[in-house]
């Protein structure tokens, strides 16, 4: 399989050297090259063509921001993940198609996950391919392509809203069961139920459920609710007080 070329960009050698060190260790990867600023940066990319970028954010002449919004204009792209000392751009990085957020110093298990998702087409190119689909193809709810920006010990990691299966609360925070794997969140049901109510149906007071994973309610032989999950992915209990909605929103999949 051909390696994924990395391109490092950070104004501190102690840094490059230290990303480099740490991405050559991961074998389906090469560091194809470093640029120490934001110009450096576009030229090295125009004459490397790499697949990812590794991108400090505060550095000398366009900064790390500036880069990535002009890398965006290019009809391929290549991956960009932030590794910052700062935690304060976070949301504006995503604003710029960035695919992680990841606070120095970078672990190797968290940029190993990182360096995973951008191997998969990343976002923009994603859309440019779906723009040449046929119309009937590439029609489909805008909101399908939200993500959501969770901050961990791992740095910020975006989830797919319609990747997300359900999300349970335990005390202060709510755990984010995706097609990925899971995130400890701070987000509160609440919040994610506003932001989300045509992809996240409450049934529990403690749990919302992906609507795209719901494939039918069940009562057990002692009289309690279930979600059941599609793909055997299990079963939710359902309180009494939300059955009804569940219902409801089952019976608005019916055909006609």
């Amino acid at each position: 399989m051909t390696k994924q070329k990395i391109l490092i960009v950070d104004d501190e050698p102690l840094a490059r050297g230290r990303l480099r060190r740490l991405a050559e260790d991961l074998p389906d990867y090469q560091v194809c090259g470093e640029a120490e600023d934001g110009n450096a940066a576009l030229a090295r990319v125009a004459e490397l063509q790499p697949d990812i970028l590794l991108l400090d954010i505060r550095m000398p002449g366009l900064d790390g921001m500036e880069v990535a919004a002009h890398l965006n204009k290019l009809s391929t792209p290549p991956a960009i993940i932030f590794c910052t000392a700062y935690d304060s751009y976070a949301i504006q990085a995503f604003d710029v198609q960035a695919l992680a957020y990841l606070l120095k110093p970078v672990r190797k298990q968290a940029l190993e996950e990182a360096l995973a998702r951008a191997g998969r087409v990343n976002r923009v190119q994603l859309q440019a391919l779906s723009n040449e689909l046929p119309d009937n193809s590439a029609s489909r709810d805008d909101a399908e392509s939200e993500q959501l920006a969770v901050r961990s010990h791992r740095g910020t990691e975006l989830i797919d809203i319609a990747g997300i299966r359900y999300c349970q609360a335990d005390q202060k925070y709510v755990t984010i069961h995706h097609s990925r794997g899971e995130a400890v969140s701070d987000y509160t049901l609440k919040e994610l139920e506003n932001a989300y109510p045509r992809q996240l149906l409450r049934i529990h007071r403690n749990t919302l459920v992906g609507v795209r994973f719901i494939q039918a309610l069940k009562r057990t032989a002692e009289g309690h609710n279930l979600v059941a999950l599609r793909d055997d992915l299990g079963e939710l209990q359902v309180s009494r007080r939300h059955a009804s909605n569940v219902r409801q929103w089952l019976q608005g999949q019916l055909p006609g």
